[in-house]
């Protein structure tokens, strides 16, 4: 059974940029669609990113078009979200999961794997 462990997480100043890492074990991620999300204290979880399995399909929720970027590096097991010009409202736990579905799911019901998350904290 895959397992996922986030990194990267952090404090930093509003403006600035963190990547974080989603490794996995146990299991190989080339088979897997996979997932962002964040989950702010007392909102819902928030589908931030999702990718394909090759990394040819990308989407992204609109409030982080053209500040975040998902890709993968299936040979290092890793997917990645690199965020730029973070805002005080991307403050948020950030967690990756893996989903074999047909499709590329956006719903965090239809991923079945999940990370333990990463706290992104952006200061105004």
């Amino acid at each position: 059974q895959v397992q996922l462990v986030e990194s990267g997480g952090g404090l930093v100043q509003a403006g600035g940029s963190l990547t974080l890492s989603c490794a996995a074990s146990g299991g190989s991620l080339s088979i897997f669609h996979m997932g962002w999300f964040r989950q702010a204290p007392g909102e819902a979880r928030e589908t931030v990113a999702t990718m394909s399995r090759t990394g040819s399909i990308k989407s992204y929720t609109d409030s982080v078009k053209g500040r975040f970027t998902i890709s993968r590096d299936n040979a290092k097991n890793t997917v990645y979200l690199q965020m730029n010009s973070l805002k005080s409202e991307d403050t948020a736990v950030y967690y990756c999961a893996a989903a074999l579905t047909n499709g590329v799911p956006k719903s965090a019901l239809e991923y079945a794997y999940w990370g333990q998350g990463t706290q992104v904290t952006v200061s105004s």
